[in-house]
Parts: C-alpha cells; sequence; structure tokens
C-alpha cells in the first residue's frame, strides 16, 4: 500500500538524523536556552530576513497556534479566520478551550480578504456584548493548498495595522507555499507582512517541530511563561534547535519543500491529461481531484488517498498529498494507476 494521504508519514530527513547522533551524548542546558537553539534561531532569522525577529521552538503546530493565540489576546478577545481554517476544524477547540474564540468567515478558495476583516471589524463596533476581533489567522499554504500572493498579504497586514489587530500566519506547509511555481512570496514578505508567523518541521522534513518567528515585540512580552503554561517547553529542547539547524543548513528546507511541490504537480499533469476534475486549483502539494465511486474504490487497491468531500453521489473529492521524502517511484506508480482508470 503507497500512502499519499498526508505529508507527515515518514520520520525525518537522514540530516536531522545525523546531527542528532552526533551530539546525542552532549550536554547542554534545557528550555531551549542551549548554543544549537540560538543558532537555529539566527539561522532563521537569516533566511527570513527579519534580523530583529524572535524565534522559538515548540513541538507541534497546535500547540504553536494555541500559545500565540493566547499570548496575543485580552480574555474578551477573538480570532478572525477562514470557515475552513485549521484553528476552526482541526484543532478540537484548543483555541476556544483557551478562552478565545473563534470568529469564522466565509472562505474563498480557503483564504480571506482585507475587505472581510473590515467588514466583520465594522459589524462589531464597539458592542462589548460581543467579541471583539483581536487578532486574524491565516494558513499558508491554506487547508486547501491554495496561496496568498503578496498583494493580498500585504493588504491583510495593512488593513490589520489600521485596525489594531495583529496577524498570524500559520505556516504547519510554509516550506510547500515557498517553493511553489504559483507562489510570488519571499520568505522575506512573510516576515514583513505579518506579527507572528511559524516554519512547519513537523510536515517538512522534521521528527517533529515548529519555529515561532515574531516580528512584532509586542507579542513577545512574556512569551515564555505562555510556552510553559501550555505545556510546550521541551526540557530537551535542544532537539527542536538541532532539526531546524539541518533544515536551515544550504537551503535543505527549501530544497526537500520544492521537490514535493515538483511531485504533486507530475500528479496534477498525470490527473489533467485524464480529464479528472478538481475540487479546488492547488498549485501547492495538495491536490484535490474528484473521481467517481468506482474510480475510487479502483485506486483504493493500491494507494491510500484522504477523503475530503462527498461532492455528489457518485462522486467523491479526495486528497493526495505529497511529502519532502516521496519517492519517484511512488509518483510513477501512481499515476500509471490514474492512466488506467
Amino acid at each position: 500500500m503507497i500512502r499519499l494521504n498526508c505529508d507527515y508519514l515518514e520520520g525525518c530527513h537522514p540530516a536531522i538524523l545525523r546531527k542528532l547522533t552526533e551530539t546525542n551524548l552532549e550536554q547542554t542546558v534545557g528550555y531551549g536556552m542551549d548554543p544549537y537553539c540560538q543558532q537555529a534561531a539566527g539561522m532563521i532569522r537569516e533566511a527570513f530576513a527579519c534580523p530583529e525577529g524572535v524565534v522559538h521552538f515548540l513541538v507541534g503546530g497546535t500547540q504553536a497556534n494555541a500559545t500565540v493565540i493566547a499570548a496575543a489576546l485580552r480574555p474578551y478577545e477573538g480570532v478572525l479566520c477562514a470557515e475552513t481554517g485549521h484553528i476552526n476544524v482541526h484543532e478540537t477547540g484548543a483555541i476556544e478551550a483557551s478562552g478565545h474564540k473563534c470568529l469564522v468567515l466565509p472562505q474563498f478558495n480557503g483564504k480571506i480578504t482585507a475587505r472581510q476583516v473590515a467588514d466583520a471589524v465594522a459589524a462589531q463596533g464597539d458592542d462589548e456584548h460581543m467579541v471583539k476581533p483581536g487578532m486574524v489567522y491565516i494558513s499558508l499554504s491554506t487547508e486547501l493548498g491554495t496561496l496568498y500572493s503578496r498583494q493580498e498579504l500585504e493588504a491583510l497586514y495593512t488593513t490589520c495595522q489600521e485596525l489594531g489587530l495583529y496577524l498570524y500566519i500559520d505556516g504547519a506547509r510554509l516550506g510547500y507555499a515557498l517553493t511553489a511555481p504559483a507562489c510570488d512570496l519571499t520568505p522575506a514578505d512573510v516576515a514583513r507582512f505579518s506579527d507572528a508567523f511559524t516554519i512547519g518541521g513537523t510536515k517538512v522534513g522534521a521528527l517533529f517541530g515548529e519555529a515561532v518567528v515574531i516580528s512584532n515585540p509586542e507579542l513577545n512580552r512574556n512569551f515564555r511563561y505562555m510556552i510553559k503554561q501550555h505545556g510546550g517547553m521541551l526540557a530537551k529542547g535542544r532537539l527542536l534547535g538541532l532539526q531546524f539547524i539541518a533544515l536551515m543548513e544550504d537551503g535543505l528546507y527549501f530544497s526537500i519543500a520544492k521537490k514535493a511541490v515538483a511531485q504533486a504537480l507530475r500528479i496534477r499533469e498525470a490527473l489533467v491529461n485524464k480529464g479528472v476534475p478538481f475540487f479546488i486549483d492547488s498549485p501547492t502539494n495538495q491536490l484535490f481531484p474528484i473521481f467517481s465511486d468506482a474510480q475510487a474504490e479502483a485506486i483504493a487497491r493500491d494507494f491510500e488517498l484522504a477523503l475530503w468531500e462527498r461532492v455528489d453521489n457518485t462522486h467523491v473529492a479526495m486528497r493526495v498529498c505529497t511529502s519532502w521524502a516521496t519517492p519517484d517511484a511512488y509518483v510513477d506508480a501512481f499515476i500509471t494507476a490514474i492512466e488506467k482508470l
């Protein structure tokens, strides 16, 4: 069985294992205060052209999202997000559990717009009986594998600044977004047009780990207290720093992400050639083809995909997801299966 249902099925890139093995018996201070975490933070600041950014390392994406949002918001504030946003759909109410409401906006190709944000704030007005928007959350790439353009991101950030909102970017799949041929954003743009963002390691080559990068110093005040309170302060913090050193060295993070996108685009071309329609036009490592039930059944004999949504009585949208580790042989086999449909 070949699994193409998500992008975190494999362990980690061999360069990470080597670095962890080489340093295994070293003694370092804990809780992310070790030299390796400091080195990794410096490499991230350089890669994303944010010399004043503050970098913290956490274990997982939900943990990072919940910690950043709880640190940013007052008890009466909520976070604006797309209805498909990860914090709204796939985090088991983690944001609400911290006392903050997800203020959901209709999505357009997985995205929200600056106009929607402005309208939502205007609708709330000064009504103290309603949850007050305090932050905007987006993901890059989105849950539907789509991208924000530079113009869209800049407009969102400008609107947030004008309205006194923080803009937070969930970068669980940031590598796949930035290396997609359709993306016109640079790493520097991500840092410039946000108050905080994450660099996902879990889905992009690491065993585990997300780097939280805070561009706005207001958000960094007592942030380590929030990390500890949310269970995110890993005692053996160097395990996170070492992984991000390996990912940042020689641009490895971007090169392995680029390969994953290239593999997805190979599959996309085969689907297009076969006349298979798409639920959403996604240019990254996530694809959402629509198969007839018979086609889906045939594919399921040898491949595991993720069921995304039933389109009608006889068709389903499936998610095909490549990763940094997806080999050519898997893609070749899947393309052959597509051609036989």
